[in-house]
């Protein structure tokens, strides 16, 4: 349990303790303290002498006086206490108690605002998966930074996490590669060959099919069948090896790459139908088998098989999603883009039908990204002439600036990447205001090294008694709870949002507060409380992927 709610069960132990004490009833409900808006109202304030009311049959203002008299202050914390309005307590609490935060932090290192205990529940974690037809996209870049930073921290909640890619290296999109590249190479050898209606014009392909016709000339001998079996390989190892590359380049690492061709190997496709059929499930109609999704809340039913005997897209997803169950996932978690949304319904109702609970299922709706630089809108790269794409973003802004920006708002809304703010050195850049505060206390560190200072995790930090220095102690404290609650909501911008406050707490500290002065001691303490300050802000960077430098 962290510090903060220690102390709030503290608080709340000692006034049930104080109300039986002063006999004002036999069994206590529950007790509930909230934190004030206003800090003038105290730290913390309970409403439960006018939850008493009716059951000691006194007015509130007498039973908060009661609780008031009879209360331990000293185990409790708590330096002052105030009988507002018509009997809230508020509770002004010793803020010496936060140090006790420091000594943690010094000791954890590492792992300091990670769960001390692990959550008994898998959750696997499904991102990106993007076609591999062309270069990632924005889109997919904020689908990514959001995805890595919410694996990372519901890893540092406790939970067992598992980071998956689905390759969708099956299906019409990989035939329409496979013909695009076919008609690249047959354009290269001289040939007067038209792309498919359905193919890609990028330069990647121009590419791969020069390329291919240069070493492999050979290929137009084959068989139809085997060069498009050809291009198809050729292709998707081309386009993989380079997704594979950009995505690592931006500290993005999967522990499964997770192939869709691999359901047609393993023939899994045809036993979660033939699952389906068995559990009456599916119908025939106009040709073509269809899922009764209606009967678990999805506005219509879905064809699982087309009319000329091809599987929809919904068939193998369905197989994916069951396979993800049966390799034992307490929670299956998806981020998908925001052309996704009728989505949802479909295969949730899909796992119905095996009497799987569609709550393990979570999907994550992943709004656009406009990128804006000196105010207008950028759609097109420089670089290729199409979409901008994480490789251009990389460039641009680098990748702590657009991991940080990309994951900063919730992910259900649309957000404005501000490309010439993300490079502007100055308190305006959110990353550089937050990266900037882990080097000045980086600064301060060595130069109390070169003073023959050390930070000590055992000092006296009873010196330690600024309000700034308070401040920034609560906010050091609400690193593990915020990090449980963004784990809980799904919400990795909450992280952002902390690094922040964290960031401006320390700020206002130093200037309110010399680190560095003659009295040893209180340099000592306060070397500590910034030490766990800097502690805290790269543990916190760290899951959104963004590095702490030591100087800037």
């Amino acid at each position: 349990m962290n510090i903060i709610d220690q102390v709030k069960e503290t608080l709340i132990e000692e006034i049930k303790a104080s109300i039986l004490k002063s006999e004002l009833v036999e069994s206590v409900p529950e007790i509930k303290i909230e934190t004030p808006k206003d800090v003038k109202n105290g730290d913390y304030s309970s409403n439960i002498a006018m939850v008493l009311t009716k059951i000691a049959r006194k007015n509130p203002r007498e039973i908060a006086n009661q609780i008031v008299e009879n209360l331990d202050t000293t185990k409790a914390n708590v330096k002052k206490v105030d009988i507002a309005g018509p009997g809230f307590i508020n509770f002004y609490l010793d803020q010496q108690y936060l140090t006790e935060i420091i000594p943690t932090a010094l000791t954890k290192g590492d792992q300091f605002g990670q769960a001390d205990t692990k959550k008994n529940e898998s959750i696997i974690v499904e991102y990106v998966s993007a076609n591999p037809t062309g270069d990632l996209h924005i889109g997919h870049a904020r689908n990514a930074a959001v995805g890595d930073t919410l694996s990372n921290i519901l890893s540092a909640a406790g939970y067992d996490v598992t980071r998956e890619y689905y390759i969708n290296d099956a299906g019409k999109q990989i035939e329409n590669l496979a013909l695009s590249i076919e008609a690249r190479y047959d354009q290269a050898l001289g040939k007067d060959t038209a792309l498919p209606e359905d193919g890609y014009h990028g330069k990647d392909i121009i590419k791969i099919g020069k390329d291919l016709a240069q070493k492999h000339p050979e290929i137009q001998d084959q068989h139809k069948e085997e060069r498009i079996k050809t291009f198809r390989k050729l292709g998707l190892d081309y386009e993989m090896v380079k997704l594979k590359q950009d995505l690592s380049d931006f500290n993005i690492h999967f522990d499964n790459w997770f192939s869709e061709t691999s359901l047609y190997e393993s023939d899994e496709i045809s036993a979660v139908l033939n699952k389906m059929k068995d559990l009456g499930y599916t119908f025939e109609q106009d040709g073509a088998t269809w899922l009764r999704t209606t009967e678990f809340g999805d506005d219509k039913d879905r064809v699982l098989i087309k009319q000329d005997g091809t599987f929809t897209y919904f068939l193998p997803d369905i197989a994916y999603h069951y396979d993800k169950v049966e390799r034992g996932f307490d929670k299956l978690i998806d981020l998908f883009g925001a052309d996704h949304h009728g989505y949802i319904n479909r295969i949730k109702a899909s796992l119905e039908t095996f009497g799987v609970d569609a709550t393990r299922l979570e999907i994550q709706i992943m709004q656009m990204v406009r990128l804006l630089k000196d105010g207008e809108e950028v759609k097109m790269s420089k670089r290729t002439g199409n979409a901008i794409t994480l490789r251009d973003i990389m460039d641009e802004v680098g990748v702590d600036a657009a991991r940080y920006f990309l994951t900063m708002r919730s992910p259900d809304t649309h957000f404005d990447f501000d490309m010439e703010l993300a490079k502007k050195e100055s308190q305006d850049n959110p990353v550089y205001y937050a990266q900037y505060a882990h080097a000045r206390i980086s600064s301060i560190v060595r130069q109390a090294t070169e003073r023959g200072i050390q930070i000590d995790k055992d000092v006296d930090l009873s010196s330690i008694t600024h309000e700034k220095a308070y401040d920034l102690l609560k906010k050091i404290a609400e690193f593990e709870p915020t990090i449980a609650s963004a784990a809980d909501a799904r919400s990795p911008h909450r992280i952002t949002n902390y690094i922040q406050d964290l960031a401006a707490q320390f700020h206002k500290f130093y200037n309110a507060e010399k680190v560095l002065t003659d009295d040893l001691d209180k340099t000592k303490a306060h070397l500590a409380l910034i030490e766990a300050a800097r502690i805290t802000l790269r543990n916190a960077l760290a899951l959104v992927g963004v590095t702490a430098p030591e100087s800037m």
